[in-house]
């Protein structure tokens, strides 16, 4: 059986979570790999709608759920979402969610520069969540981070504090602001830390076992490929690599173990935040397709900026990433169009190009090119096999598989769980 892994093949808000709960539910754990909790996930189960941010799909379904050590972790956010859960009737316990103990924390102090920094910026912004995920990575790769086993070594921080402390006192006297309150810091993480503790462990030894005794792993990432830090588009950018190869640095398993990759797309296309979108649709349709997706952020309620399907930047993010198969999420909400557009180039300076540059300038810079397509009138909310979709809706989705140089594997009809077709089965590839 195939280990699978899990990524988003746009700016992310594709969709992930409902088809990794519907794959977690097929599989042995699921291991959330990357990313803080910026992400947004919605599950709806029987009718109950499930938002998660921090924890692994597979929590709501029973299966054992990890946070590898490329995440970034807020024990509050933690705390909040785990009780939040609870109180929906998820039991999450010690037996069913590990984290792993050398995952770098986020701390109010990186709530703190998040936000001051994207004040000072006005224009330039990058449209961060404001939750401080940008500056817990750079205290990790600056080697003054604090991680989830020094919770349990609190009278041993004093010069973990002094490293950490001496670069953002720093930093927000340049933004008037007074020093870490190293005391009041303390304690927080005193407070929180016996329940942090409770879920810790070397996810990475916890792996090995799972993986010796034959069991399916499912990897699951956050965002989407066009917000990694180096392929994405950049500086409107997350701040670690969401493409698939982070499943084994970020997990610990080993770059052997990742499987089939499984890119998750939306039938067209959604951005949240600043940056470049060459297919964004500032009118009349672009509302109806926002309105009709319900597409606002998960996590921050923020309105997505809606656009027809990009085939450049899936192609470009599936070839990246080493996409083995699709799942198009989404295509229920293109029902009704008399027509439908697909971005199948751009124009740059005259010139005809088949990817997106690297250049934020570029970026901004190209046209799009489109092919029109017959829509449908019929509705494909809830179908379960080919035989349930309009014939121009299979039209559709054959020629994006075409266009995008990977083939489908799953197509999503709906947010709920079984709502799914299947075409090719990741865990059997």
């Amino acid at each position: 059986m195939a280990n699978v892994t899990v990524i988003g093949a746009q700016w992310g808000d594709e969709g992930k979570g409902k088809i990794v709960d519907w794959l977690a539910s097929r599989a042995d754990a699921v291991v959330r790999f990357q990313g803080g909790h910026n992400a947004g996930h919605t599950l709806v189960i029987d009718g109950e709608v499930y938002k998660l941010s921090l924890l692994p799909s597979g929590i709501v379904s029973g299966t054992m759920s990890m946070i590898g050590n490329g995440v970034v972790l807020d024990p509050w956010a933690l705390r909040d979402e785990v009780e939040k859960l609870e109180k929906q009737g998820v039991e999450i316990t010690a037996d069913n969610l590990a984290v792993a103990d050398n995952c770098p924390l986020i701390l109010p102090v990186h709530r703190d520069l998040d936000g001051l920094r994207e004040t000072a910026a006005g224009k330039g912004k990058i449209g961060t969540t404001g939750r401080g995920i940008g500056p817990a990575y750079e205290d990790k790769v600056g080697r003054r981070a604090i991680r989830v086993c020094d919770l349990a070594h609190l009278d041993e921080l004093e010069s973990q504090l002094d490293r950490l402390c001496a670069h953002h006192d720093a930093l927000r006297a340049g933004f008037d602001q007074p020093q870490v309150d190293r005391a009041a810091l303390l304690a927080e993480l005193k407070e929180i830390a016996p329940f942090v503790l409770r879920f810790a462990q070397p996810v990475w030894k916890r792996l090995k076992k799972v993986r010796k005794a034959g069991a399916r792993v499912l990897f699951e990432g956050a965002q989407g490929v066009l917000l990694d830090v180096d392929h994405g588009t950049y500086p409107f950018v997350t701040s670690s690599n969401t493409v698939s190869g982070t499943a084994a640095s970020g997990s610990g398993l080993g770059p052997g173990s990742t499987g089939f990759v499984l890119g998750i797309v939306k039938a067209y296309t959604t951005r949240v935040g600043s940056g470049p979108f060459p297919t964004e649709l500032e009118d009349e349709i672009g509302q109806t397709l926002g309105e009709k997706g319900h597409e606002f952020g998960v996590v921050t309620g923020r309105k997505r900026r809606v656009g027809w399907f990009d085939a450049v930047i899936v192609r470009q993010s599936c070839s990246i990433s080493g996409v083995t198969g699709i799942a198009l999420t989404k295509i229920d909400v293109l029902d009704g169009f008399e027509t439908v557009k697909i971005c199948t180039g751009y124009r740059l300076n005259g010139n005809v190009v088949d990817y997106l540059p690297s250049h934020a300038g570029d970026q901004a810079k190209v046209e799009p090119i489109y092919e029109e397509m017959e829509g449908w009138s019929e509705s494909t909310a809830g179908a379960r096999s080919w035989a349930d979709l309009p014939a121009n809706a299979i039209k559709y989705i054959q020629r994006v598989q075409e266009l995008i140089e990977t083939p489908v594997a799953l197509v999503s009809t709906s947010p709920e769980r079984e709502d799914t077709i299947l075409v090719r089965d990741p865990f059997l590839d």
